[in-house]
């Protein structure tokens, strides 16, 4: 087979895996009215993937944030203009940083173990036996992970930029000498709420929080039945998130910003 021929055929079947996702999406969209009698599956999963996720996410935020503060700062003085610091960090986190590493995050934490958790249903037949007696699976496994996804994505996005401004406020004030009114003031004057807090926080890390969910969700449960597809569904549920979450936040940058 020539490499064209191999270019081809990895080109027709990312399209077709891309495809049955969206098929996939359908689904379980059309499932949610079903999985409201399982609402304490819900709750579960989204501390699972919440809950048990925030340690990592507060703790990131707070060296991303230092890391930035401090970087900022010394680009800054170069043009004498110190006292922005606190806009710029903001900024930088609201729009880019907080959804963006918040997501690739999700992705290594929460995203893999539910691609394996939903894998290992796969391999021991737990999902054939649902639908040997009339569980829809979709709506019992699938549909509360998506759901609790769509919802934790935009609350740890608020944690993770609430301690990047701080870890930056660490840095700039009480280490570097910015005065602290200067860096407060400056820093709400300038941050809009509807377009730098809802659409870089809020739109971003909800569409985000879809995405990686709806791909962990649908690697896992199209995974084949052994520990060999399991292992290699969690390193595309990676794998495919990080890539989406960078080609979907330009998209989105284009049209919200």
């Amino acid at each position: 087979m020539s490499s064209q021929s191999r270019r081809e055929n990895v080109v027709i079947q990312t399209l077709g895996q891309i495809g049955a996702c969206g098929l996939f999406l359908l689904r379980i969209l059309a499932a949610i009215p079903r999985s409201m009698r399982h609402v304490r599956e819900t709750v579960r999963q989204l501390w699972f993937v919440g809950a048990m996720s925030l340690t990592i996410i507060m703790v990131c935020g707070l060296f991303v944030g230092m890391v930035l503060g401090l970087q900022l700062y010394h680009v800054l003085a170069i043009f004498g203009g110190t006292s922005a610091s606190g806009t710029a960090l903001s900024l930088s986190i609201y729009r880019e940083l907080g959804p963006v590493v918040t997501g690739l995050l999700f992705a290594g934490r929460a995203g893999t173990s539910v691609t394996a958790e939903i894998g290992l249903m796969r391999a021991t037949d737990q999902i054939a036996a649902m639908e040997m007696m009339a569980v829809d699976p979709i709506a019992y496994v699938a549909t509360p992970r998506f759901l609790a996804g769509l919802i934790a994505m935009p609350l740890l996005c608020c944690m993770f930029c609430a301690m990047g401004i701080f870890g930056g406020y660490l840095v700039t004030v009480d280490w570097l000498g910015v005065d602290n009114g200067t860096f407060w003031s400056n820093m709400t004057a300038n941050v809009d709420v509807w377009q730098d807090i809802i659409n870089g926080v809020i739109w971003k890390s909800a569409a985000f929080g879809a995405v990686i969910s709806l791909i962990a969700v649908f690697q896992g449960y199209t995974t084949a039945p052994t520990s060999e597809g399991v292992a290699y569904a969690t390193t595309r549920t990676v794998v495919a998130s990080s890539i989406a979450i960078l080609a979907l936040d330009f998209v989105l940058t284009a049209f919200l910003m």
